[in-house]
């Protein structure tokens, strides 16, 4: 495989300014693409694409209705934008619930709408849609979160069966917790909800069912991502892709 084989092109990277999205744009667009950073930080989505030669998309992914109209130009759309909130059930804030499906499930699937009639007329396309091992299994305090990701497999699925007829495949990649901003932030939430300090969230909350005992870095999930969009992965569609030390093993 050519070490430019996404030469020629464009990728939209949604939460592209950090963690996961940061790394799969960087390993993109060092495969030849073009990449679009897409993220509600426009500042911090400019750097990463300076950085890479791409293009800045400033989106506010919970504001939905503004996407309903959208058309996308590329060949390459990785769904990764996500946000959380770890509380109880009875405690769960009705609208971090409704705004975790905006961004995490509705966006997705308003982005795939825009894309496809374009990965159609090329006959060419790729969703990889980073979800979590929490799509395939649950984890308490995490009612949204779970939820959205669950819908997302669901998405996921029915994108490959319809786009498989035109050259489209659809994906997910599911890791364990990666370290992340987005996991950084978890760690007081999740000392809270599980009565423990906040320095034995990693061993006794994040990594009790791994048997690999480790964080999963960005640039592994993206090296994932960057295959699953090239040739070699062509008849790899409707699957989950787990990346979780072997957490759903069990």
């Amino acid at each position: 495989m050519s070490v430019r084989y996404l030469e020629g092109r464009r990728a939209l990277v949604t939460g592209g300014a950090s963690g996961i999205g940061r790394a799969t744009a960087e390993q993109l667009a060092a495969a030849g693409a073009h990449v679009t950073v897409a993220d509600v930080d426009g500042d911090a989505a400019g750097k990463v694409a300076a950085d890479i030669g791409g293009e800045v998309w400033t989106v506010d992914l919970g504001d939905t209705a503004a996407l309903d109209d959208l058309a996308l130009d590329v060949d390459i759309l990785v769904n990764n934008a996500g946000i959380q909130r770890v509380s109880p059930l009875p405690d769960f804030d009705p609208d971090a619930f409704r705004l975790i499906h905006r961004v995490m499930l509705e966006s997705p699937f308003l982005l795939v709408r825009a894309a496809l009639p374009g990965m159609y007329a090329r006959g060419w396309g790729r969703v990889v849609n980073v979800s979590s091992v929490h799509g395939l299994r649950a984890s308490a305090f995490k009612a949204a979160y779970v939820a959205a990701k669950h819908g997302l497999e669901g998405l996921s699925k029915v994108t490959a069966l319809e786009g498989g007829p035109h050259g489209v495949t659809s994906n997910c990649i599911n890791p364990g917790y990666v370290r992340t901003p987005l996991v950084e932030k978890q760690v007081a939430d999740q000392a809270r909800a599980h009565d423990i300090p906040e320095d034995e969230v990693v061993e006794k909350v994040m990594l009790t069912e791994s048997a690999v005992k480790r964080l999963v870095e960005p640039d592994e999930v993206a090296s994932l991502v960057a295959w699953m969009c090239s040739d070699a992965a062509g008849m790899v569609t409707g699957a989950s892709y787990t990346m979780d030390g072997g957490w759903t093993a069990r």
